[in-house]
């Protein structure tokens, strides 16, 4: 009786194996955690880089200088109101230490 299922575990042992070549699995009889399922999956990462387009700003200087320069114009306007941000050191968390 013994035989019988000793042959019979061998059998279904060589029929996993195969049929884990045949379709490309991978074979855990032991049945313990395996980092494989992450593993096989594919990498996003160019797929998520495709899908953006290429930003040709910021090849061209001309582009570049002239967003600096309205950058720096809105704050100026803002300093001007009182709106800018504060000098260094003058900050809230600094008026909240000195209190």
């Amino acid at each position: 009786m013994s035989l019988k299922n000793l042959l019979c575990s061998a059998a279904l042992q060589g029929v996993a194996e195969a049929r884990a070549r045949i379709f490309g699995h991978v074979l855990n009889p032991t049945g313990r955690r395996s980092p494989h399922k992450i593993l096989r999956k594919k990498l996003i990462g160019e797929k998520v880089a495709q899908w953006y387009p290429y930003d040709i700003k910021n090849d061209d200087p001309l582009i570049l200088a002239r967003e600096e320069k309205e950058r720096l114009a809105k704050l100026e306007m803002l300093k001007r109101r009182g709106k800018g941000p504060p000098k260094k050191g003058q900050g809230r968390r600094a008026v909240k230490r000195s209190k």
